[in-house]
């Protein structure tokens, strides 16, 4: 089975900067796209930034672009998500998720979320 174990969330200051981290296993990573997703309270679930382990791909939401960055290390099997300039509106809990290269995020597997919490 896939396991997605995500860690780095926490509480920080508007403009502040966090980065999150994702360890995955049960998977050939190499072959996989892992993604960042967000909720936050009373919203729907949104993505926020992907990347294809294949072939290096990446993708950002609007609301990331220039702020977030998005890496893989494939000797650590680990996806990171390196957040600058922090707002309010980035307040939710992220989820770090796992697909096979190709494949639509509906057959993703999920971790389990971590809080990102900024404070104005």
């Amino acid at each position: 089975d896939v396991q997605l174990q995500a860690s780095g969330g926490g509480l920080v200051q508007a403009g502040g900067s966090l980065r999150l981290s994702c360890a995955a296993s049960g998977l050939s990573f190499d072959n996989y796209a892992m993604g960042w997703f967000r909720q936050a309270p009373g919203k729907e679930r949104e993505g926020v930034s992907s990347i294809n382990n294949s072939d290096g791909d990446t993708w950002y939401a609007e609301s990331a672009k220039g702020r977030f960055t998005i890496s893989s290390d494939n000797a650590k099997n680990t996806v990171y998500l390196q957040m600058t300039s922090l707002n309010p509106e980035d307040t939710a809990v992220y989820y770090c998720v796992a697909t096979p290269a190709g494949w639509d995020w509906g057959h993703a597997s999920w971790g389990q979320g971590t809080l990102v919490t900024v404070s104005s």
